[in-house]
């Protein structure tokens, strides 16, 4: 007897992956999501300090996915930051929604180096003299994920939005409506409807303080609209 409509198994829902290098906005990006009430996975294990005030919103086991790959099953239908050296590591079951961020590599080595320094005062150390951070093995790691990311979306196993930070700090309505309709179908799915003010309103332009340029507006941000909320998702 064939199977009626309502007893076929529900379709998996795809996992929101927010990655990059540490301090390349991934924490932004997260924020962004919870303030506009996408469901996030995070633990709050790490709390907020002075390089990160609004918090880094990381969950454990996200750092222990190239030994405990299964643990991400936990995120479908949410948010979850895993940093860019880990992706690999991912399930090939899954399907996968990527925000990555994307951020100036000079500007990555002088916050990365910035934290690393905190975080020694805070332990009653120097700052490290050689913390083997460098702006140039940066950009080639990143070079070579994004590569692996387009070959991963030609298989249609990875959707992947690039979202550069500078981009977010100068045109944060832009960069939320962008996020909401990148994530229209697994919002669809889960029902839930952006709140893009909100969204806007978690960017803070005083905490992009590892500056290497001065700041610029988009050439678009003159004439993006105000953010809203997005349109009700319609159900599948």
């Amino acid at each position: 007897m064939a199977r009626s409509q309502e007893d076929a198994p529900a379709p998996r829902l795809p996992i929101v992956v927010v990655s990059g290098l540490p301090r390349a906005g991934t924490s932004l990006l997260m924020q962004m999501l919870a303030a506009g009430g996408f469901p996030v996975l995070a633990d709050g294990a790490r709390p907020p300090d002075a390089s990160n005030p609004r918090g880094y919103y990381e969950w454990a086991p996200a750092r222990r996915l190239a030994r405990e790959p299964e643990a991400i099953r936990a995120a479908r239908g949410r948010a979850v930051k895993v940093i860019s050296a880990l992706l690999g590591a991912l399930p090939e079951d899954e399907r996968y929604l990527v925000l990555f961020a994307e951020r100036d590599p000079e500007e990555i080595e002088l916050s990365q180096r910035r934290m690393l320094a905190r975080l020694a005062l805070a332990r009653g150390e120097p700052a490290p003299a050689d913390d083997g951070v460098d702006a140039a093995a940066l950009a080639a790691h990143v070079a070579q994920v994004r590569a692996w990311l387009d070959a991963e979306a030609q298989r249609q196993r990875f959707s992947v939005l690039e979202v550069r930070h500078e981009s977010v700090m100068t045109a944060p309505n832009a960069a939320a409506a962008r996020i909401a309709s990148f994530l229209v179908p697994v919002c669809a799915a889960i029902g839930v409807s952006l709140d893009l003010t909100a969204m806007a309103a978690a960017v803070e332009p005083r905490l992009h303080r590892a500056r290497i340029r001065a700041p610029r507006r988009d050439a678009a941000a003159p004439s993006t609209p105000p953010a809203r909320r997005a349109p009700p998702p319609r159900r599948p």
